[in-house]
Order: structure tokens, then sequence, then C-alpha cells
């Protein structure tokens, strides 16, 4: 599957590589297509890639860690 995302950031993040550790972490492919981030808050919109499972994963880390995500588009492969 495919699906382009807008994730959202809480400021208390600012320390932590959060799409670092997907990469490293969850078997799925991710590119950033736009991002901006501050100390109080980020946003980022990504494509991400992989199988269902896997980014089902990744998507309740994210959660677990505070970060909101808005799915955009999929793309079933």
């Amino acid at each position: 599957m495919k699906i382009s995302i807008g994730l959202t950031f809480p400021g208390t993040l600012q320390d932590e590589s959060i799409i670092c550790y997907l990469c490293k972490n969850f078997n799925i492919e991710i590119n950033i297509i736009e991002a901006s981030f501050s100390t109080d808050a980020g946003w980022s919109i990504l494509t991400v890639e992989g199988q269902d499972d896997e980014i089902k994963r990744a998507f309740e880390y994210l959660h677990e860690k505070g970060v909101k995500v808005q799915q955009i588009q999929v793309v079933k492969k």
C-alpha cells in the first residue's frame, strides 16, 4: 500500500528523531514531501509505502508518541 499522510508533532518531541525511527524500525519507505518544525510544534507531509500491517504498526507508534496522523490519500498496490 502507498499512502499520503500529514503529521502534526507536539513541541515536546522536538529533540526526538521520529521520522528516522520510523525508517529504521519498520519495514516501510518514507518520502518527505514538505515539512516545517519549530520549538513549539511541527508538521510534515509524507508518502509511506509498505505492507498494510507494517504501516499500521508505524501509525500505532506515532499515536503512542502523541503525533497526530491525518490520512490524505491511499493507493492500494
